[in-house]
């Protein structure tokens, strides 16, 4: 049951953190209500929450304009609270402690080592693996409390007050990647607040569909469907909820998709029972909107527009625009998260749904995103209560915008430079640090894929440097006898082609030896490194995810990676094969 004043139990304050609803969500499947409210709210709104979670964010809490909290949360009666990351740090400084930068930052796999016990660490040994995102640390806890635990970048991982309910932990215990980070919610909620089971995540299908009744009213839904697994799940809610009479869906060939993809996508929707389906071809228009440009936010912009102008030509053509239909997208949450969509949040990338053509159809109420409030693996389990099969739902996501975002262009030609620790490669990559947008090269790093230890180097070495943040290895030996070349260079229909085989190969062989269900996802990136007879290279990027927000960088069996790079290097214009080894964070799983 919720508490008395129809409350729920525990707060996430949201600091702008990238994971902030995944901490409300960490908390919900532990059977207990939570919601997330701006990391200002007043103490006064609180009083009875048995718990509050500040979240992590990307800002500093000694740079002006930083979120801040009510400090009179920290003495509610009866209420616990918990620091995470930013949170850590906001604690810190309001109770007089020290933050400052770090001298490097922490990304991605962390060794904890308890130092002394406590309620929330009960049951973890020693040492357990955290997930770090930070670069600013806390150097002198506050007066009270005691430093629980470190790592070996980082002096006070996890601490607490010696008498009040208040702790503060550097890691991210909310994702999969910390291997006791639920152990360490259930601790909180249960062990410190006192918290009940009152929250039942099933049965969320009903609710979405009255949504979607309730949102549409009287008028119908126009769906532009891409054949991933959050537009057709969300496709398939709004099917269920008004009938096929109600649902008109059509698929935009846009020039940038799979090998085969438009005809899988016709049979996925024809077997739904989709009887109001149309794919348009828009290929031409799409690459000449991409004509010349190299920066990834204006490619995806460019999409984003391309896709807006394609979406109104189409509702233009018919009686779509006559009040009667509104446009429904599956859009999840990690779309909205990256694209700055809550207060403090840094934008990571914008999403081809979220530009300001969409943006003005949400402001006119002209849209239905079922699925918005909702995560990848979360979106899956909706999919089976529907009955899609489960080969369809394990199906690797695939971008929106395409193979246009996996095809790395340069705005001019620039060698690669030797340095320490390899070559630095003049080609940038965004990536997510410390809850905040990166937008740096990439270093070709000596070794092998199949190495030990190789990826926990990488990781040590984005760590030491503000110069890049991603680590590839090349697959064939290194070093080459020529280092590679960046040259100036866009997206055409000769590298899209390129890199359509390119990973057309990865997914045929990653299929047949059952590599591909190992995998949350296994982007395949042409960048344009190599000579002037063969001007691309081929990444690689095989991870394992839950959600998206976080990923760990996946070994490939010798003999698969092998038969790749024969296969990869026959195509015409391919100079070599990369391997990145770049965990989430520091890298995103896309590149661009």
């Amino acid at each position: 049951m919720q508490q008395d004043n129809g409350a729920p139990q525990i707060t996430v304050l949201d600091a702008g953190g990238q994971y902030c609803h995944l901490i409300a969500r960490k908390i919900r499947d532990l059977g207990v209500s939570a919601e997330v409210r701006p990391s200002d709210t007043p103490a006064s709104e609180l009083r009875g929450r048995r718990g509050i979670v500040i979240s992590g964010g990307p800002a500093s809490v000694y740079d002006s304009g930083s979120p801040r909290i009510d400090p009179a949360i920290l003495d509610l009666p009866g209420t616990a609270v918990l620091g995470i990351c930013y949170g850590l740090h906001l604690m810190a400084h309001e109770l007089g402690g020290g933050v400052r930068l770090g001298d490097k930052g922490e990304y991605g796999t962390a060794v904890l080592h308890t130092a002394r016990p406590h309620p929330i660490l009960a049951g973890l040994n020693g040492e357990t693996r955290v997930w770090m995102s930070h670069r600013d640390l806390v150097e002198t806890p506050p007066r009270g409390f005691e430093i629980l635990a470190a790592t070996e970048e980082c002096p006070v991982a996890v601490m607490a007050h010696s008498e009040r309910p208040l702790i503060g932990v550097q890691f991210h215990p909310e994702v999969v990647h910390t291997e006791h980070g639920q152990d360490i919610y259930a601790n909180f909620l249960f062990g410190i607040c006192g918290c009940t089971k009152d929250w039942d995540p099933r049965g969320r299908i009903p609710r979405v569909e009255q949504d979607i009744v309730r949102i549409a009213g009287s008028r119908n839904i126009f769906f532009f469907v891409s054949g991933g697994v959050d537009s057709t799940v969300a496709y398939t809610l709004c099917l269920r909820a008004l009938g096929p009479e109600r649902v008109y869906g059509v698929y935009v060939d846009t020039g940038l998709m799979r090998e085969g993809e438009t005809d899988f996508v016709h049979g996925v929707f024809s077997r739904l029972g989709a009887t109001a389906f149309h794919v348009e071809d828009a290929a031409a228009g799409f690459l000449a909107a991409l004509e010349g440009v190299t920066e990834p936010e204006l490619k995806r912009k460019r999409i984003g527009e391309e896709f807006v102008a394609v979406q109104e030509r189409i509702l233009s053509s018919g009686n779509f625009l006559d009040g009667h239909w509104i446009l429904g997208q599956g859009t999840i949450y990690p779309d909205t998260i990256e694209s700055g969509g809550t207060a403090h949040a840094d934008l990571i990338k914008t999403h081809h749904n979220r530009v300001d053509g969409i943006q003005k159809l949400i402001d006119s109420g002209r849209i239905v995103e079922p699925l918005s409030s909702f995560y990848k693996d979360e979106v899956r389990e909706i999919g089976r209560e529907l009955g899609i099969p489960e080969p369809f739902l394990t199906r690797h996501p695939f971008p929106g915008p395409g193979l246009a975002i996996r095809c790395l262009c340069a705005e001019r030609d620039e060698p690669a430079t030797r340095v320490d620790d390899g070559w630095i490669l003049p080609v940038h990559s965004v990536g997510v640090q410390g809850d905040s947008r990166s937008y740096r090269k990439v270093l070709l790093a000596p070794g092998s894929p199949t190495d030990a230890g190789i990826h926990s180097l990488a990781t040590r070495l984005i760590n030491n440097s503000r110069e890049y943040n991603r680590v590839v290895v090349d697959c064939s030996g290194w070093p080459p006898e020529t280092p590679l070349t960046i040259s100036r260079s866009s997206i055409t229909a000769e590298r899209l082609h390129r890199l359509r085989c390119a990973d057309a190969i990865v997914r045929e062989l990653s299929a047949a030896s059952g590599f591909d269900r190992q995998v949350w996802q296994f982007p395949v990136i042409l960048i344009p490194a190599g000579t002037p007879a063969r001007p691309d290279s081929v990444v690689l990027r095989p991870v394992h995810s839950v959600d998206g927000m976080t990923a760990e960088s996946v070994a490939m069996p010798p003999s698969l990676l092998d038969e790749m790079r024969r296969r990869v290097l026959e195509i015409d214009g391919v100079c070599t094969m990369l391997f990145d080894l770049t965990h989430k964070p520091p890298g995103t799983i896309e590149w661009e």
